[in-house]
């Protein structure tokens, strides 16, 4: 959906659900059935390639499932209400104090090392 330039320069864009949102939601609410990538991109009007990588990272946190070309969500459902919880409550705080200043984060955060840069006595 397109926005005027006006709310593009002003930073007031429109918020909605993530892909991986619509991803868990649609696959959440058709649990008896497994879709292909470009079924759920079609379902939810979004691009096929950014579903695909979506599935992927959904798949590696264990919140769906992959078999040949069909996805489906998993079924375990306390793992999906957990994620669902932590997404909401990382939401409603970053809402509340403004979210994390990447480089007030960089500024306190402690320097580290690569392994090989540290004395043979720390490791």
């Amino acid at each position: 959906m397109p926005v005027s330039i006006d709310d593009f320069e002003s930073g007031e864009l429109p918020r909605g659900p993530s892909v991986p949102e619509q991803v868990v939601t649609y696959l959440y609410t058709h649990s008896d059935q497994a879709f292909t990538r470009s079924e759920i991109a079609t379902a939810i009007s979004e691009n096929p390639n950014t579903v695909g990588t979506s599935l992927s990272r959904l798949k590696d946190r264990n919140l769906v499932r992959h078999k040949g070309k069909f996805w489906a969500i998993t079924d375990d459902e306390e793992r999906v209400a957990a994620a669902y919880d932590i997404h909401t409550t990382s939401e409603r705080l970053d809402d509340e104090d403004g979210g994390i200043d990447a480089d007030k984060w960089d500024s306190v955060a402690p320097e580290t090392s690569h392994p090989s840069e540290r004395d043979e006595d720390d490791q």
